[in-house]
């Protein structure tokens, strides 16, 4: 069945009545939405800034206990520092020094019993003084340390020997030294300095230096004797370098 309605058409208004509440219930949704929006943003800024001052504050915490941290071990860095000063020091002071003893001592057993050494000088640097009346041709040609000797000897064969012996003393790289002479001393012939020969069976002079090339250059030289030096052209005899004990 089709439903009729009863109802007269000009008391039929209820379908034509205009809405009581009209657009106002709708902006007050709106308007619940966009505060709640806004609350719901400032509830999350504020926990955003509360998490960054958070951080903030443990970070500014970690600061303080690493500076803390530093300061109590700035004492070991700085002892740090001067050791190596000191250790750097030391280290220049060892290797800007020469081992004379060990020098003498080597000399002493490779030196034949045929041989007088009658001046026996050593010097760091050419810049000293020579000493033993001879000249400083021979020294002054050799940079860093030096040992100058003048002496006598049985013979030329003794003088040869002793050259080859000073080769084995641990450091020298060569030596130099003017020909030996054969009685008469060093005015008769002027070749070996002021070595005084006149001992019985000791008349062939000799001066004789060793260089030490390997050995640091020192622009003084306070721990050792003035040099010895000839005036005579040298004649050198290269050798191997030895190593250091």
């Amino acid at each position: 069945m089709r439903p009729v309605n009863l109802i007269p058409e000009e008391q039929r208004i209820g379908a034509r009545a205009a809405l009581r509440s009209g657009p106002t219930a709708y902006i007050i949704v709106g308007a619940l939405v966009a505060a709640l929006l806004g609350v719901t943003a400032l509830v999350t800024t504020s926990n955003e800034i509360a998490d960054l001052k958070a951080e903030t504050t443990q970070v500014e915490g970690e600061i303080a206990s690493a500076q803390a941290t530093a300061q109590e071990l700035s004492s070991y860095t700085q002892f740090q520092s001067v050791r190596e000063q000191r250790v750097a020091t030391v280290t220049s002071l060892a290797d800007s020094r020469f081992d004379w003893e060990r020098v003498m001592r080597e000399l002493a057993l490779v030196m034949p019993g045929d041989i007088v050494l009658t001046a026996l000088t050593a010097s760091s640097s050419p810049a000293v003084a020579p000493a033993g009346g001879s000249s400083s041709a021979l020294r002054t040609s050799i940079a860093g340390p030096a040992l100058s000797m003048n002496g006598c000897a049985s013979g030329p064969e003794g003088v040869a020997a002793f050259l080859q012996a000073v080769k084995d003393v641990d450091g020298v790289t060569r030596v130099a030294m003017p020909n030996s002479s054969t009685g008469g001393g060093a005015a008769e012939t002027g070749s070996a300095g002021g070595a005084d020969c006149s001992f019985p069976g000791y008349e062939t002079q000799f001066e004789m230096v060793l260089a030490f090339d390997a050995a640091p250059a020192s622009a003084t030289s306070a721990a050792a004797p003035p040099e010895v030096a000839a005036s005579s052209p040298a004649a050198e005899a290269p050798v191997e370098a030895g190593s250091e004990e």
